[in-house]
């Protein structure tokens, strides 16, 4: 028998990751934006990577049209915006400043890195859909990265020093 969501959740807070909004557009020219943690590098040779997004979360179906994301990682000053992107909200990029990246989709500034994609695969994971894509163009800048630990926002640095 399998653990519960509780028991699972409170596994996973042991894992520090980095906070990404992830963007895409869908076929109606509509932009769409949410927080995940779920984010990793699969292969350097091609360069992909792979997110995991809920089936039942309202933008799911954006993704599958627009064959393509970018990820947007946050600087440990941007906890608002992981904050802002993971509320149910209509107009997420009215508080954001963006340009236009791969297939429209916003690739927003002031980050510490954005990766633009293309998704090759896609799989069916529970309750997620997990894409697959390869990173056609990036750009990063100097800073320290936002990390999720124990339930909380912290700052790399301050994870060390601990």
């Amino acid at each position: 028998m399998p653990i519960s969501e509780s028991e699972f959740r409170n596994a996973l807070a042991c894992f520090a990751s980095g906070v990404n909004i992830v963007t895409t557009i869908d076929a109606a020219g509509n932009l769409h934006g949410l927080t995940v943690s779920a984010f990793c590098s699969v292969s350097l040779s091609p360069p992909l990577v792979l997110i995991c997004i809920e089936k039942i979360t309202a933008s799911h179906y954006a993704f599958r049209e627009s064959g393509a994301f970018v990820v947007n990682i946050l600087s440990k000053s941007q906890s608002h915006l992981s904050e802002h992107f993971a509320t149910p909200i209509d107009n997420k990029f009215g508080i954001v400043e963006y340009r236009p990246g791969i297939a429209g989709i916003p690739v927003i500034e002031g980050t510490l890195a954005n990766l633009e994609c293309r998704i090759v695969n896609t799989f069916d994971g529970g309750d997620h859909s997990i894409f697959v894509a390869q990173i056609e163009q990036s750009r990063t800048a100097p800073g320290e990265a936002l990390v999720y630990y124990q339930h909380a926002y912290n700052e790399l640095r301050r994870l060390i020093q601990k």
